[in-house]
């Protein structure tokens, strides 16, 4: 038996044991998620299709994994305007696993999890939290952009002098620095990047496709050889 069910705007035909991605819903892996608008189910001639829902029809199927797309790089251009823009965007999907199809109205042999109530906050908490925004008044302004400006590094940086990456096109004196602080020192390193490596740093600096716009690898590579 198979049903179609709506989620996200977007229709599905299921079975008992499928495995799907669909657009986001929430719970965490291994949550029993309920499906209530069913436009059709059976199979054959015994089929019911909905008018537009069928009526005590249910799908429940548990959550597998809460997932993001891959990044879809937007870019806009007005001729003679001088305007141009970029945009990334990663879509979130939840991958679930059908586990019933339940017709006239029957009852699911496991329900979805209830949502945790919210915790009031004791009288010492909420005296604390207002207490917080004063102490971050009288911290001197130059501290937090320090510490803004601190980034981890992602990659282990190579022995021996640094390469001026200046040279490379789009780079200048104050990315230069975020690269370094991030373990990117040489042409070569740059060079030898993979497409995890690229992706690493476009999240650490927000860089929306840049180096693969503007071909840094090849870039470096030339460099290197020189």
């Amino acid at each position: 038996m198979f049903a179609v069910i709506k989620t996200g705007g977007k229709q599905y035909r299921v079975t008992a044991g499928d495995v799907l991605k669909v657009e986001k819903v929430a719970g965490e892996a291994g949550d029993i998620v309920e499906f209530t608008e069913v436009m059709m189910v059976g199979e054959g001639a015994s089929a019911t299709i909905g008018k537009p829902l069928v009526e005590g029809a249910l799908v429940t199927a548990e959550v597998v994994d809460q997932g993001r797309g891959r990044k879809i790089i937007a870019f806009k251009k007005r001729r003679r305007q001088n305007s141009k823009r970029t945009i990334g965007h990663r879509q979130h999907f939840t991958t679930v696993s059908i586990a019933e199809i339940l017709t006239g109205g029957a009852k699911p042999s496991k329900k979805a999890a209830a949502k945790p109530a919210a915790k009031k906050e004791t009288a010492p908490k909420a005296a604390a939290k207002e207490a917080a925004p004063k102490a971050e008044k009288k911290a001197p302004a130059k501290k937090a952009e320090a510490k803004s400006d601190e980034v981890a590094p992602l990659f282990a940086a190579p022995e021996g002098p640094a390469d001026d990456l200046k040279k490379i096109s789009g780079v200048g004196p104050v990315l230069e620095k975020k690269l370094n602080a991030l373990g990117v020192m040489t042409f070569a390193q740059v060079a030898a990047m993979s497409k995890d490596d690229i992706q690493k740093l476009d999240d650490a600096l927000s860089f929306k496709g840049r180096i693969e716009r503007d071909d840094w690898l090849s870039q470096a590579a030339e460099l290197a050889k020189a």
